[in-house]
């Protein structure tokens, strides 16, 4: 069954062009004026200041130095540089939440952290009470520093 397949080739001078498409053949919409820039309003708007509470807010920021003055007794970083603040909520009556963690559960001052913490933030002007949430999971972990604490201990 050996069959002979032959390929036909047809030679054309010309191929005739598609019709176009015509703009007078689309449903008219009613005009409307365009906006020369539709991002004009959005651009002249000046930033939102964060609220006093809210990160980058002056209330928030005073709380966040104040846990900067805090430094573990065993290594000489403070904490929030050693990332064991996980975080700080506060409200608008001035009540702060820290929730925080330590290197290990076996920390010898796992008993006295958490009330110097609550101490230094009640003291901020403008806090009325302060909790402290101390938190196991998830654990610490060195990967958690920020880089200036890395830099201080060697690790970069």
């Amino acid at each position: 069954m050996n069959e002979e397949r032959k390929i036909v080739v047809e030679e054309v001078d010309a191929v005739e062009a598609p019709p176009k498409a015509r703009v007078n053949e689309a449903v008219e919409a009613p005009a409307q004026e365009r906006k020369r820039d539709y991002l004009s309003g959005f651009l002249s708007q000046k930033p939102v200041e964060p609220g006093a509470g809210e990160p980058g807010g002056p209330l928030y920021e005073a709380v966040i130095d104040a846990l900067k003055e805090i430094y573990d007794p065993e290594i000489p970083v403070n904490l929030y540089d050693l990332g064991l603040i996980y975080g700080v909520d506060i409200t608008a009556n001035g009540h702060a939440a820290i929730t925080m963690t330590l290197t290990t559960p076996h920390c010898p001052v796992a008993e006295s952290m958490p009330g110097e913490v609550e101490l230094r933030v009640s003291a901020v002007p403008g806090i009325a009470t302060a909790d402290v949430n101390l938190v196991w999971d998830p654990p610490w972990d060195p990967q958690k520093m920020s880089d200036e604490a890395k830099l201080e201990l060697g690790m970069l």
